[in-house]
């Protein structure tokens, strides 16, 4: 089954947390802290696998949970890592955050890797926390959540070469005729629902990849019939083959063929027509392709080279496959993303902006403070020692949240809620 789409759930592990401990052997004199560090959890990474063609996997599994670190014990023992969840894409894979849209990562090489979700660190145990002024802390840090997204993959063939034009123009029987796949073929529309891929050979050591890409109609880019599914497929190629049934054996007219295609391919939002591209007139061994082929090109103003052929009969097949590797020598890969999206891949690193907190005045009339950051301190402080209570006490006023209760008017007694836990705030 062939799967170039898929929307699923991906979580990282939450770090081990840290571990409350004390030395009490016999011949240890004075004991002190030993509590050690919760392991890291473990990430989401997809990783580019030529050997893969589909995300049929992907199709079936739509949440993946990678592991959580394991807890910090005694004797200073810090917890495991959680071992990183590897998924294994197709090379030509790209993935998006499906709430922004933006590129979280695009695999273009065997092997590649994308960190899609990293995992949390591991909380300190309390041998971290010793000092001079406390040398038996009974604090110790929960370990830090993991991260949950919603995200979109999409796979885009790689493929040098792109034959597009309407169903039924004959694509897949040039394809069958210039390398060794064998796609289906037959008199009636959209025989090729999925791409077919086939490395063509030319003389003098030269080679490309070739891809039959099912049919177009008009309003392709704007989503109708499955023009989406199949444009997402032309997005990589660097020269377009633009195949057009010369004989007009269906009652369509040529060139009223070659507009639609192209005004599809222009409207699509890499705009395609960027790309080189070498006008096919197909099947020039039935009636009426000559006189067809004259006024096609009377009527045509874009300087694209047009290569008359028969697939069946296999005429002017060598000029064609010359014409397009010549193309291909002189024609750099196209890049799909601008700054903006790349950006979003380094933003999406873990280096986001955190907003520190924010307050406001709930329906009940108690204030309630949330925040990135704030959140995070919260998760990772055990509520139920004493020292920990303390510290995250100490930590909101760094963080100037006693000033900002002060300032919107919270006295000495009154109840301030944190993340639907409450506390009495104490000037």
């Amino acid at each position: 089954m062939f799967v170039d789409l898929v929307k699923i759930k991906v979580s990282s592990g939450k770090g081990g947390d840290g571990a409350v401990a004390f030395r009490r052997e016999k011949y240890v004199p004075m004991g002190g802290p030993s509590g050690g560090d919760g392991g890291k959890g473990a990430s989401v990474i997809f990783r580019g696998d030529e050997g893969l063609s589909t995300l049929v996997d992907l199709k079936y599994n739509k949440v993946l949970a990678a592991e959580e670190g394991v807890n910090g014990r005694t004797k200073r023992m810090d917890g495991a890592y959680g071992k990183d969840l590897i998924v294994r894409v197709p090379v030509g894979t790209t993935i998006y955050d499906d709430e922004t849209g933006k590129v979280i990562g695009d695999i273009t090489n065997h092997m590649q890797d994308v960190i899609i979700v990293k995992g949390g660190r591991g909380g300190r145990g309390n041998v971290k926390f010793s000092t001079s002024r406390n040398t038996a802390p009974e604090i110790a840090e929960k370990g830090e959540p993991g991260v949950t997204r919603n995200i979109r993959v999409e796979l885009k063939v790689l493929a040098d070469v792109g034959l597009v034009g309407l169903p039924s123009v004959g694509k897949s029987t040039i394809i069958s005729v210039v390398s060794n796949s064998k796609p289906k073929i037959a008199s009636y529309h959209f025989t090729t629902l999925v791409p077919n891929l086939g490395v063509v050979r030319v003389e003098e050591g030269r080679s490309f990849v070739m891809a039959d890409l099912p049919g177009l109609i008009e309003g392709a880019s704007l989503g109708q019939g499955l023009g989406l599914q199949f444009l997402r497929h032309i997005e990589r190629t660097r020269v377009i083959l633009h195949v057009i049934d010369m004989s007009g054996s269906e009652g369509r007219d040529p060139f009223e063929d070659y507009t639609i295609i192209n005004n599809e391919l222009r409207t699509y939002k890499y705009n395609l027509l960027a790309r080189p591209q070498i006008i096919i007139a197909n099947k020039m061994d039935l009636p009426d392709a000559k006189e067809h082929l004259e006024m096609f090109l009377e009527q045509l103003e874009d300087d694209y080279p047009v290569i008359p052929i028969s697939a069946i009969t296999n005429d002017n097949m060598q000029e064609l496959l010359y014409k397009t590797a010549d193309l291909l020598d002189t024609t750099p890969s196209f890049e799909l993303y601008d700054d903006n999206d790349m950006e979003a891949v380094v933003e999406y690193n873990f280096e986001r902006t955190e907003t520190l907190f924010e307050i406001k005045l709930g329906d009940d009339k108690v204030f309630e403070i949330t925040g990135d950051r704030l959140s995070k301190i919260f998760e990772m402080t055990d509520f139920s020692k004493d020292q920990s209570l303390k510290r995250f006490s100490r930590q909101l006023r760094s963080l100037g949240v006693d000033l900002a209760l002060r300032e919107r008017g919270v006295k000495n007694g009154d109840t301030v809620r944190i993340f639907g836990y409450e506390f009495d705030f104490i000037d």
